[in-house]
């Protein structure tokens, strides 16, 4: 045997070796491929129903807020008509009470009281007048304290 005999000889061995390996390689993959594609069937038998029971749930609050919307809507207009029933009787009450019949008997009313608390001798005491501006300016809490202090 010659030396390129010999040479082909361990090529030819060396390659069989490494090509039971790349076949003993090949078998490992393609068992692994077929471990995931199980494991990929169980998952999709598992999710399948989750994602249905999502896709309920999605259907299910989209509805709510829907309805939400639709009462917040109602609510809304409801609202609206108490405003503008509301801006409607507060004016005419405002109208009524401030109109001239009714300041008039504002006054006649307050005249009347003057009237009986003269003809009962009752002295007449403003709201605000000079004793109580002077109070005022002096720091007095009370107006009054000056002025019976002024009678005794």
């Amino acid at each position: 045997m010659t030396a390129g005999e010999l040479l082909l000889v361990v090529a030819g061995v060396l390659c069989s070796i490494g090509f039971a390996a790349l076949v003993v390689v090949l078998m490992r993959v393609l068992d692994a491929l077929r471990d995931v594609r199980r494991e990929l069937d169980d998952l999709r038998a598992e999710t399948t129903p989750l994602i249905q029971e999502l896709q309920d749930t999605t259907d299910e609050a989209r509805a709510t807020v829907n309805e939400a919307r639709a009462d917040l809507e109602r609510f809304d207009r409801v609202l609206g008509s108490a405003e503008a029933i509301g801006d409607a009787v507060g004016n005419t009450v405002a109208r009524t009470s401030f109109s001239a019949p009714m300041i008039k008997a504002a006054g006649f009313a307050r005249g009347t009281s003057r009237t009986i608390a003269r003809l009962r001798g009752a002295p007449r005491t403003p709201a605000i007048g000079p004793v109580a501006i002077d109070a005022i300016e002096a720091g007095d809490a009370h107006p009054t304290d000056r002025r019976r202090r002024r009678r005794a």
